[in-house]
């Protein structure tokens, strides 16, 4: 499996709702904090500002446009930036699966998407792997997601059996396909997707994802990147913004933390799967990142299981 589609599959990615609204006149709307969602739509008509919190530069989006909010952080959608905003909570009802909102009437701007929870209590470290905004804008961007994003419109506006379920199916490949885009293009800024993009770390990464219990060292992925030993490690520190060694070990503590989530193998088991001769090794590497034992964390895990099959 490739390292994208392994990220996504520790992420779980499901899609808790497929929407959208119309809006016309002037409106400023502020989305609030959804952590552990990811948000995805399209610009199906007209355009408008974004605002993202954390991002310095405000966004044009127009007809056509898809963007991604990987970490679920508040942002804000304008017809006019200078417009005092109002909260989303205050015009939008309980959100439905389909529902479409109108604001103004609508028939000057619409979007359509989708916003995906994410499982796992080890979700937050793997969003933050995530860029805080993907714009796709680009004529052979857009033609790439046109008919998922069509067929998309269509169910959510639809009444037909299973549209719900074909929605959610849409919209996930809507979000692959834009990360995808997104990853093939020439980006500068640190961390594990700029990463991706580099031919030559890319290698390293998924040696690395493809044997995690292997004892790796420097040299070794340093020979699969095609560089020496000091210059592999300067530019990977760099781009991904630890080292090597560090971020095996932090990818070995994320599939520890799916293990411990899914199974019930002991630590003895899942210890030497991961490449540690021994628990206490194991126990003091995933503390270290994790933050607590692996004890701890795998009966904060069946808790929170527990809590939601209750709710």
């Amino acid at each position: 499996m490739d390292p994208l589609s392994e990220f996504l599959s520790l992420l779980k990615p499901i899609s808790t709702i497929s929407s959208g609204f119309d809006a016309a006149g002037d409106w400023s709307i502020q989305f609030g904090d959804q952590q552990r969602q990811i948000k995805c739509y399209v610009i199906l008509s007209g355009g408008c500002w974004m605002v993202v919190e954390g991002v310095t530069d405000a966004v044009r989006l127009e007809q056509g446009d898809c963007f991604v909010l990987p970490r679920g952080l508040p942002f804000r959608l304008a017809s006019d930036l200078t417009l005092p905003s109002v909260a989303a909570s205050t015009l939008f009802p309980p959100a439905r699966a389909g529902g479409i909102v109108t604001v103004n009437g609508g028939g000057s701007f619409s979007l359509v998407g989708a916003r995906f929870a994410v499982g796992g209590n080890h979700a937050e470290m793997l969003l933050e792997m995530l860029p805080p905004i993907v714009h796709l804008s680009q004529e052979a961007e857009r033609e790439a997601l046109r008919w998922s994003i069509e067929r998309m419109m269509q169910e959510v506006r639809s009444h037909q059996p299973g549209a719900h379920l074909m929605a959610q199916y849409l919209a996930h490949m809507m979000l692959l396909q834009a990360l995808r885009i997104h990853l093939a293009k020439a980006h500068q800024g640190t961390g594990w997707f700029f990463a991706l993009s580099d031919k030559h770390l890319s290698n390293a990464i998924r040696a690395i994802h493809a044997e995690p219990a292997k004892n790796w060292s420097l040299a070794a992925l340093g020979e699969i990147a095609g560089m020496s030993r000091s210059v592999f490690a300067e530019r990977f520190k760099a781009a991904v913004g630890e080292t090597p060694i560090e971020y095996l070990s932090r990818w070995r503590m994320l599939l520890a933390c799916d293990r411990l989530e899914k199974g019930d193998d002991p630590i003895s088991v899942v210890a030497p799967a991961l490449g540690y001769q021994s628990e206490s090794a194991f126990s003091k590497a995933f503390k270290r990142v994790i933050g607590c034992s692996p004890r701890h964390y795998r009966g904060q895990a069946e808790a929170s299981s527990e809590s939601r099959a209750v709710t």
